[in-house]
């Protein structure tokens, strides 16, 4: 089944109806009319499809008696359901280190919400990838794109300051009839009919020491995330094939994608093509999937470095620490002795 028709996760109903109200109606009367049932009390575990999703933003933007619903919701999103990922973020030492928890997002709330960090020379760019059909721009609507991009403005400028330099949007779609609202509201050059979906400021943001810092309560809150992310029943297709075969057989953790393909039955070749179409490498799967191992062995205390090193499939300790520091931003003796119980 295509991503953009698979059920996805709906525990962001509190953030409509904060934007609702912001933009002057209930959104219960939305729900009500089109059918749909809301229960905070199982909201961790409900779902709903994206051609619903659709039809829940054109009413909303129909009833809309002030602003803009799609920035407004961007604009009061927050972790509600998932705290953990908030601290993360406001916590974190670099806008790079914040950036992270987009991979959270992906999995845990929208896989449809697939941003990713890219830098070239001296930009860095936010880049929302879509898994739909190329289509004409003009075709294109341009709602969920608007509303991700509030979010993530709202969150960089919490981070770095209401007057932090971010430089322009770039977006696909075509000039919307109100496009006159965008500078005004994003307060940021913008360009229409671009080739990309994305975010373009200066490389050196994401290095900027954030005044939030607090290391401690950041790798308490990355470990809490990355435990959601291996309890979460939500994640579909071979991605999830992987990270299951991976909790069956942990020896799998040291070795390479041809032992992985082998315990799925597939070819190496078809793996990788498979994931390509899932937008993802199998790189990046195993990385993650060694970096929990290692998180969750650090934590246990089981076991010396240079075992660990070995069984996570990495040639000598020094390889394991670099690693280690790549995804962490500290050693892992480091982080073992911060995650030991105090005596």
């Amino acid at each position: 089944m295509p991503l953009h028709e698979q059920p996805i996760p709906f525990i962001t109903l509190p953030n409509w109806v904060k934007a609702a109200a912001k933009c002057g109606f209930n959104v219960e009367t939305v729900f009500r009319e089109l059918g749909i049932e809301t229960d905070l009390v199982h909201l961790e575990t409900a779902t709903i499809t994206v051609p619903l999703l659709e039809r829940i933003m054109e009413a909303c933007i129909a009833r809309t008696r002030q602003g803009h619903f799609p920035f407004a919701l961007g604009e009061t999103f927050a972790f509600d359901y998932l705290p953990d990922l908030e601290t993360f973020i406001n916590t974190s030492s670099s806008l790079r280190e914040a950036v992270r928890v987009f991979e959270w997002v992906r999995e845990l709330i929208n896989p449809m919400l697939d941003v990713r960090l890219e830098e070239h020379g001296d930009q860095a760019h936010l880049v929302l990838y879509t898994p739909e059909p190329v289509r004409d721009p003009a075709d294109l609507k341009p709602y969920f794109t608007e509303t991700t991009f509030a979010s993530i403005l709202k969150f960089g400028r919490n981070l770095l300051g209401e007057q932090a330099p971010f430089g322009e949007l770039r977006f696909r779609h075509a000039a919307p009839p109100y496009a006159g609202e965008y500078e005004q509201y994003f307060r940021l050059p913008v360009r229409f009919a671009q080739a990309r979906d994305e975010l373009v400021f200066e490389r050196k943001l994401l290095d900027q020491p954030l005044e939030g810092g607090f290391p401690a309560l950041h790798r308490q809150a990355e470990y809490r995330a990355e435990q959601l992310l291996r309890q979460s029943p939500r994640r579909t297709g071979l991605v999830a094939s992987i990270e299951q075969a991976y909790a069956e057989d942990a020896r799998l953790i040291g070795r390479g994608i041809e032992a992985v393909a082998a315990a799925l039955r597939l070819h190496p070749r078809t793996l990788q093509r498979r994931l390509r179409e899932e937008g993802t490498r199998f790189a990046e799967i195993h990385d993650r999937a060694r970096y929990r191992a290692a998180m969750a062995s650090l934590q246990q205390g089981e076991t010396d470095l240079e075992t660990l090193s070995e069984r996570l499939g990495f040639s000598d300790r020094r390889s394991f620490t670099r690693a280690f520091k790549r995804w962490s931003g500290v050693s892992p003796s480091a982080f073992r002795s911060h995650s030991q119980p105090k005596t």
